[in-house]
């Protein structure tokens, strides 16, 4: 036998015969480097088949001893390191000699030749005759089999190459594949042939009856299953198998989710569509990102609410100076949850001038009930699809900020806080606070629908805390749903307490200044909140307070070991004093009386002033009045026209003389009936030449037979005649009740007289 020196590949899962063509891919070093030896080599290579297809690094134990001589036809790169290979068989050969070496590896092998052929003539006809029977019998039962390279070698009616072909071709075990290889006598090799492919038919047969049967007998489920596994292979050929896999890890979230019938039912629809929208549509985006939206939906997922009124009194008293009314009324609320076990959950609004605490006091709040904190910001809200969701019908659709805040949140019971609910506004879009009627109504929100998700969401057991400045711009039903807690301005000692025990502290550590670093003394506190300040609540305090730690910050990095703040510097840290106080000694005036209004952010005094002078019976107003205190003074003189008699002014007065009523600061806008008792009474001194007593403020509404009504704001007004050094003021009698329930640290220093009618107040005011 004549022996060959050849490279070495070692095939996995595939065997080459003699005279058969065979493509495969080649990636391994060794490899690649046994078919560069090739091609210097005449283009042969020696085929050997591995016993274990999954050896990465075969050696000479791991390799049949048998293979097959090949001729490389063409080689072509397929990228990313493989190589793909077109060889034909030409003989066999069994190794002698195996010798693994760099770059690859080498055999000595022994050609073999086959033998035993059937005897000549007929039997060998009949023999290939047989094989083409069995071949016919099975291409029958496997339509596709007979390729091209099998039509040519039947056509040649040779027997030894119809066998090669068609065990290169028929799909039977790689240890029989081998074996034919190595058998030498053709007659055994017909008959294991022929053997193989009497099974193969039977197994076709089998097949062919199963898949019948199933066909026949199969249900929803498996027809589901059949089609979802070809839905797979098509997307697979598309290029669309992300969608697929994304679509069945939607689908076992789905089932995992704790949600109810109806919300799993939406979400499994929508699932089936997203699987059927090519991934490049418009459509596909808003499907899967409503999908993932409803999925992070806390539906029934809820969090512990804590029951323990002592330490919910703890947490409160520790954040919050003073506010007694908003912890009792939120102890209330706890308690009552503690005995129910669950209790209808209050709307809670805060309502209060800026500064003074409404979000900080929310936030203490869900501290204190362990609940998770979702704040919106509702300022300038004016599109009713940011309470109710977008229609999920276009690129960019998503769910109301009610809903976003409940998936943010992750439980369904969290507070929220619907921060400027009365800066809520309405347009063309919608009306914002007729979409929140929804959202706040007990008997509403456990069904609350938005627009987006399109399935019930339960908003009972939401705590909702709604701030505002100016309740009267709250819309009428919407105020109706909401309890109401005033948060009134501070007093000088209040904000004294809130400086030291929380402003102090929270600067020094935004500003990383320590302790030891600045000292602020109490005397500095009260004199900036004195000179430095006029708010109700407490904000620009704490600028101020960060002003004086970014100064010792400076003062540190320059050198110095500490920032001692005193009166004596203080105007050098802060600039000048923007703020005097007035003189306490008040001369008395005739014509000018010093009036309290209410403002957003806290109580002022007015100086209202008024001349007369010869003209033709006008009343002038200057000062940007608005209507309702413009009616005010013409209610006021048409009263004092009323008893003129009684001062002595004579009946041709008011036709011969025009009055002029001014409030200074006249850029700042004025509205409200409170200053109605005021004007009358500067008008009905410049009128007489009486003097009104100068330490003497008043407030009150006045009607045309001289009554004084109750006014609003009462705490913040006393508040700015403290400020203001007064010694008296005069207040509607029906004020009474306001008064009693003031912090004696309001009242304290003034004399407060009611009066019923402005008889009271002229009696009180003249000199």
């Amino acid at each position: 036998m004549e022996n060959v020196t050849l490279p070495a590949l070692a095939l996995r899962g595939k065997t080459v015969y003699p005279g058969t063509t065979v493509f495969f891919e080649v990636s391994r070093t060794k490899s690649l480097k046994a078919l560069e030896e090739a091609v210097n080599n005449n283009q042969l290579i020696f085929l050997i088949s591995q016993k274990d297809p999954a050896v990465e690094h075969p050696s000479e134990e791991d390799l049949y001893q048998v293979g097959t001589a090949a001729r490389i036809q063409q080689m072509v790169k397929a990228g990313q390191g493989i190589l793909r290979v077109y060889v034909e068989g030409v003989f066999r050969a069994r190794i002698l000699d195996y010798q693994d070496v760099e770059p690859c590896p080498w055999v000595i092998a022994e050609k073999i030749e086959s033998g035993h052929f059937p005897e000549e003539g007929n039997h060998e006809t009949a023999v290939f005759r047989l094989i083409c029977d069995l071949l016919n019998n099975f291409t029958d039962k496997n339509p596709g089999f007979m390729t091209k390279q099998m039509q040519e070698a039947v056509e040649r009616g040779k027997l030894l190459p119809l066998m090669y072909q068609l065990a290169s071709e028929l799909p039977f075990e790689l240890e029989k594949k081998q074996q034919f290889l190595e058998e030498s006598d053709v007659t055994r090799q017909s008959e294991m042939l022929m053997s193989i492919l009497m099974e193969e038919s039977e197994i076709s047969d089998i097949r062919n009856e199963i898949t019948a049967k199933v066909k026949k007998n199969v249900d929803k489920n498996q027809k589901d299953y059949l089609l979802r596994e070809q839905q797979k292979v098509i997307r697979k050929e598309l290029g669309e198998e992300d969608i697929a896999s994304e679509a069945d890890e939607y689908a076992k979230r789905c089932e995992k989710l704790n949600a109810s019938k109806e919300v799993k039912e939406k979400i499994r629809k929508e699932i089936q569509r997203f699987k059927g929208v090519p991934p490049m549509a418009s459509e596909s985006i808003v499907m899967r990102n409503y999908i993932e939206n409803m999925l992070e939906m806390p539906w029934k997922k809820a969090s512990k609410d804590n029951k323990d009124l002592k330490r919910a009194m703890e947490v409160l008293e520790a954040d919050h100076y003073g506010l007694e009314k908003v912890k009792d009324r939120i102890l209330d609320y706890l308690a009552v949850r503690a005995l129910t076990k669950k209790g209808e959950t209050p709307i809670l609004c805060l309502v209060g001038p800026p500064g003074t605490g409404k979000t900080s006091i929310a936030r203490s709040i869900a501290r204190a009930l362990h609940k998770k904190y979702v704040r919106l910001s509702l300022g300038g809200v004016h599109d009713e699809a940011e309470i109710r969701g977008h229609r999920k019908t276009y690129v960019g659709a998503m769910p109301g900020r009610i809903a976003e805040g409940i998936r943010q949140a992750g439980v369904r019971n969290p507070l929220m806080l619907l921060d400027e609910i009365d800066k809520v506004s309405s347009d063309y879009k919608g009306d914002t606070a007729s979409a929140l009627l929804e959202v706040l109504d007990g008997e509403q929100n456990k069904n609350f629908r938005d627009h987006y998700l399109e399935v019930p969401l339960d908003l009972s057991e939401v705590l909702f805390i709604a701030t505002a400045n100016e309740p009267e711009r709250i819309s009428k039903p919407l105020l109706d749903r909401m309890e109401i807690i005033e948060l009134s301005s501070y007093t000088e000692n209040e904000k004294f307490h809130i400086a030291e025990e929380y402003l102090i502290q929270k600067q020094r550590k935004a500003n990383g200044i320590l302790k030891k670093q600045v000292d602020i003394p109490e005397e500095v506190v009260y004199e900036i909140i004195r000179s430095y300040t006029r708010e109700a609540g407490v904000r620009e305090l704490e600028r101020k307070i960060g002003r004086l730690m970014r100064k010792a910050a400076r003062a540190i990095l320059e050198g110095e070991e500490k920032l001692k703040v005193s009166l004596q510097n203080l105007s050098e840290l802060l600039d000048m004093i923007p703020y005097s106080e007035e003189e306490k000694a008040k001369k008395p005036e005739v014509g000018i009386v010093r009036g309290l209004a209410w403002t957003r952010v806290g109580g002022d005094t007015l100086s209202i002033e008024v001349n007369v002078m010869p003209g033709k019976g006008q009343l002038a107003l200057t000062g940007r009045m608005g209507d309702v205190m413009k009616e005010s003074a013409q209610i006021g003189l048409s009263f004092i026209r009323s008893i003129a008699r009684d001062y002595g002014i004579e009946g041709e007065f008011f036709e011969k003389h025009d009055i002029h009523i001014h409030i200074p600061e006249g850029a700042v806008p004025k509205d409200g009936p409170s200053a109605g008792i005021t004007m009358t009474t500067a008008m009905l001194s410049a009128i007489t030449g009486k003097k009104v007593k100068g330490d003497v403020a008043m407030t009150g509404e006045i009607t045309l037979r001289g009554r004084v009504l109750p006014i609003g704001g009462l705490k913040e007004k006393l508040l700015a005649a403290k400020a203001a050094s007064m010694r008296e003021v005069l207040v509607p009698e029906k004020n009474k009740r306001n008064v009693r329930e003031l912090d004696k640290e309001v009242t304290e220093g003034l004399k407060i007289t009611y009066v019923d009618t402005m008889s009271d107040v002229l009696s009180r005011a003249f000199v």
